[in-house]
């Protein structure tokens, strides 16, 4: 067979193969419109059937809905009436059946309600049809003891049923427990409240019983233990059946409601064979016309398939030309010596710059355009590869004719052609991006290796700023803090000790002379540290005014104590600052290592803990840690625990102590003090945690509960009818700088004058803490009076007197107890007194142990008296009965008033 008649036969093939695919679109349209049908079927039913029991279940939920409802409404019904009874816990069965007849009128479906105190019913409504119930004694009942029982331990309502009616149909039973309350806050139980609902009307309310007309319904009930499901209505097989249902908590059962619809939740056969001839049509129309369609692509192909073979060569054709015209960056050239003749293509024109439509170039040309630095080398490779032949290789730049240089790459052979002469082709191209990129990574990598070598430069002098504080030079606390993670993973080292050294008045300095001088202070307390400690020590700052000096050396306890001492001394010498003398102190902490086993990091902690000591001892001294100090810091530490968890747990109360007229003895007012109830301590006093407290800043805190306390207990004894006028408070310097303190105040309800703040007489109002005046005058301006507390004994003057012109002084115990013994005690007491009324200001007497104390004050000229000769502080609980017995007034007095 001739290669025309194979490539004929190829073709017809190629024809017969590519028109049977037109029907191929047809086929699988039909495949696919067939499985579709079927998933739309199974899909159309499914939707069908989801519909339906989604209709179904939101019947049923509404129905649900309202039954929750009206049980929920009649037990608020039966709610009011306990709260009735526990107003009126003494009414009678005609009060009962007003009341009754009122609560249950209306919507309710309530057919009657009992009252049982003492769980024997007394009371009914209506009366004439339930009198025989009156009597019955819920105890003796077995059938109802259980659910009344249950009513009264767990005091919630109980709801039993459905239970069968002696008068036919069904009702719901509800039991609510009546408690009434007592004086002590507690409640004692009363007895039972039972009301039977009609639950045919609950059904009718619903729509349970409208439902039925479409819907199978049912109801069941299970009970607490949920083992089994009783039915009481409707279609019991519907149980077992194929429905939606819900449940509902009706007292100690749970109710599951279930629906199906009466014609079940699939389609029909009519609407199955509807849909599916719907599907069928739609699938024939989709079908026919691609059927249509592949039959005119057949004539259609017929007449493209010969156009189709020769745009098919010409593209391959094309593909070649474009593959050699993209990947062809490589001129060609083919030099003559006997003829001096150079032939280039078109891309070596290219190359060297050339007009495409140059003239052939000669050996002389191509010299001309080599770059004058790269003359000698590009002839002198080419003449010998032109005088001995061989393989010619060589790189030099151009200057093309358009200026630009280029660096060429040449390889080149030389040959023999036909006629027996010498020849030389080679080809040519452009490499001048990539010399560039050459030097272009030559000169990154220089610039590279210069950024690494500032790089490392500037790491160091980083990482000796982060080890150093900026101000004075030494080792920060992270420098420290490697330090003693080194020392500690070298373990075994027993000679450590460990100085903690904080700035005594430093920032009395920074506050007169500002932060310049505070620096200038800090730069001489480093050097005056490193002048004073061994070689070895390590000397850091860590923060503020704090240092901190490692000694590593073998030394006894007394030379570290020495050492220490010389630091305080040498830190107290004083320092000029623009003409001003700066003075400092110091305060040091010392631990040392016992143990080998013992952290590094633990002696910071207990030279921390001496430092504080120092501190507390009066600052500008020196102490050394020991357990006693360890077993402060563990019992502050736990103390400060359990107050911040008795702040959580609402452990804070307060204690009442009354406040007597001198002259009549009547109460006048009272002194709220805070008390720590402790959950294994007991009741603590205010000494057991106030520092630690004040210390934590939740002082604050509980001056705010002692005050809410304080208010409320104040109204109870004005509704009780006590004639107490006013109620005393502690304010702590911490609750008068407290932000938002007036607004709080002022949304209180407090009666002008029925209110006093007692201001501690350590609280200066000299320097900073005369701030604090400003503050108290609004106070004042909310008609809270100001009572200057403990005074003799503190800080107060003449001064602050007139400063703040308080509403009551109230003279300390220390100054009150020896006035029995002492003249010149009662000398001291009479001129206070006598500067308080000179001035309008009340006087309270504290520490009155004796009614000899009460006598000779009340001589004395003092208004209000306080101590236990007249009342103890007490709980809220016994301060009524207190206030009631008047114990405290002598018999003759006694007799007076009665």
């Amino acid at each position: 067979m001739s290669d025309g008649a194979a490539d004929s036969t190829r073709r017809r093939r190629r024809l017969l193969g590519f028109l049977s695919l037109h029907y191929v679109p047809a086929l699988v349209a039909i495949v696919a419109m067939v499985g579709i049908l079927v998933y739309a079927d199974w899909l159309h039913q499914s939707s069908a059937y989801q519909q339906k029991r989604l209709a179904s279940l939101d019947r049923l939920n509404q129905i649900a809905s309202r039954l929750d409802s009206d049980i929920r409404g009649n037990l608020y019904l039966m709610r009011g009436l306990v709260a009735t009874i526990e107003a009126l816990p003494g009414m009678q069965q005609a009060q009962f059946s007003e009341i009754a007849a009122q609560v249950i009128q209306g919507q309710s479906q309530i057919i009657n309600v009992a009252a049982a105190p003492g769980l024997v019913v007394r009371m009914v409504h209506p009366y004439a049809p339930n009198t025989a119930v009156i009597g019955l004694d819920y105890m003796k009942l077995p059938s109802q003891r259980d659910a009344v029982l249950t009513a009264r331990d767990s005091g919630a309502p109980v709801i039993t049923g459905p239970v069968k009616l002696v008068q036919g149909g069904e009702a719901l039973i509800i039991r609510l427990p009546v408690f009434l309350p007592m004086e002590n806050g507690k409640r004692e139980f009363w007895g039972i409240l039972s009301s039977v609902v009609n639950l045919a009307a609950l059904y009718e309310r619903s729509g349970l019983l409208d439902a039925q007309n479409t819907d199978r319904l049912a109801i069941g009930a299970r009970t607490e233990d949920g083992l089994q499901l009783d039915h009481f209505f409707g279609d019991e097989t519907l149980l077992s059946d194929d429905r939606v249902s819900v449940t509902l908590d009706v007292g100690r059962e749970t109710w599951t409601i279930s629906a199906a619809p009466k014609s079940g939740f699939g389609l029909s056969l009519a609407d199955v064979w509807l849909f599916r001839l719907q599907l069928l049509l739609a699938e024939t129309i989709v079908v026919l016309p691609m059927v249509w369609a592949g039959r005119l692509m057949q004539e259609r192909q017929r007449n493209l398939v010969a156009i189709h073979e020769r745009e098919e060569a010409m593209r391959l054709l094309s593909r070649r030309l474009q593959v050699a015209l993209e990947t062809s960056q490589i001129g060609v050239w083919e030099f003559d010596p006997a003829a001096n003749l150079l032939v280039w293509d078109e891309r070596m024109k290219v190359l060297y710059g050339w007009p495409p439509d140059a003239r052939t170039a000669t050996y002389e040309d191509w010299k001309d355009t080599l770059h004058p630095a790269d003359f000698a080398q590009a002839q002198r490779e080419f003449t010998e590869v032109v005088t001995n032949g061989g393989e010619y290789r060589s790189e030099f730049r151009v200057v093309g004719k358009d200026g630009a240089i280029r660096f060429i790459r040449a390889i080149g052979n030389a040959y023999l052609d036909g006629k027996g002469r010498k020849k030389i082709v080679g080809v040519n191209w452009d490499v001048t991006q990539d010399i560039r990129l050459q030097a272009d990574l030559r000169r990154a990598k220089r610039q590279a290796e210069d950024q690494h070598r500032e790089l490392e430069k500037a790491h160091l002098r980083m990482e000796n700023a982060a080890l150093h504080d900026a101000l004075t030079g030494l080792p920060n606390r992270r420098y420290l803090d490697q330090i003693l993670a080194d020392m500690e993973d070298a373990g075994g080292e027993m000679d450590v000790t460990v100085l903690h050294i904080d700035l005594d008045r430093f920032k009395d300095i920074n506050d007169t002379l500002g932060h310049a001088a505070g620096d200038v202070i800090l730069k001489h307390a480093a050097q005056a540290l490193k002048l004073n400690v061994r070689g070895s020590d390590f000397v850091a700052r860590i923060g503020g005014d704090e240092f901190v000096v490692v000694s590593r050396m073998p030394g006894s306890a007394e030379e570290h104590s020495d050492m220490a001492s010389r630091l305080v001394e040498a830190l107290s010498k004083p320092v000029d600052y623009e003409g001003h003398e700066c003075r400092v102190g110091a305060s040091i902490g010392i631990a040392s290592r016992t143990d080998a086993s013992e952290p590094v990091e633990q002696l910071l902690v207990d030279a921390d803990i001496a430092l504080y000591e120092a501190k507390r001892r009066g600052r500008n001294r020196v102490e050394r840690f020991n357990e006693t100090l360890r077993l402060n810091a563990v019992h502050t530490k736990k103390t400060a625990d359990d107050i911040l968890r008795g702040l959580e747990q609402n452990e804070f109360i307060s204690f009442f102590q009354p406040q007597f007229d001198a002259a009549t003895l009547e109460v006048v007012g009272l002194e709220a003090l805070a008390r720590w109830d402790h959950p294994v301590k007991g009741l603590l006093g205010a000494d057991a945690f106030l520092k630690i407290a004040e210390n934590l800043k939740v002082l604050a805190a509980i001056d705010e509960i002692i005050l809410n306390q304080a208010l409320m207990q104040l109204n109870r004894l004005k509704l009780a009818g006590m004639p107490v006028q006013k109620v005393s408070v502690n304010i702590s310097a911490q609750r008068l700088r407290e932000e938002g303190l007036i607004e709080r105040l002022a949304a209180l309800p407090i009666l002008p004058g029925s209110l006093s703040f007692e201001l501690l007489e350590s609280i200066s109002f000299d320097g900073h803490d005369g701030e604090l005046v400003p503050q108290i005058e609004k106070i004042r301006a909310l008609g809270i009076d100001i009572e200057i507390d403990d005074f003799g004994t503190g800080y107060a003057s003449i001064v602050t007197l007139l400063k703040l012109t308080p509403r009551r002084l109230k003279i300390d115990r220390q100054l009150i107890q020896p006035i029995v013994e002492s003249k010149a005690q009662q000398q001291l007491v009479r001129s206070i007194i006598d500067i308080g009324r000179s001035r309008g200001i009340e006087i309270v007497a504290e520490g009155v142990e004796t009614m000899e104390h009460a006598d000779i004050l009340r001589d004395l000229g003092c208004h209000y008296l306080q101590g236990y000769a007249l009342a103890r502080p007490m709980s809220p609980a016994d301060l009524l009965p207190f206030l009631k017995a008047r114990s405290w007034m002598p018999l003759q007095r006694l007799d007076e008033v009665g």
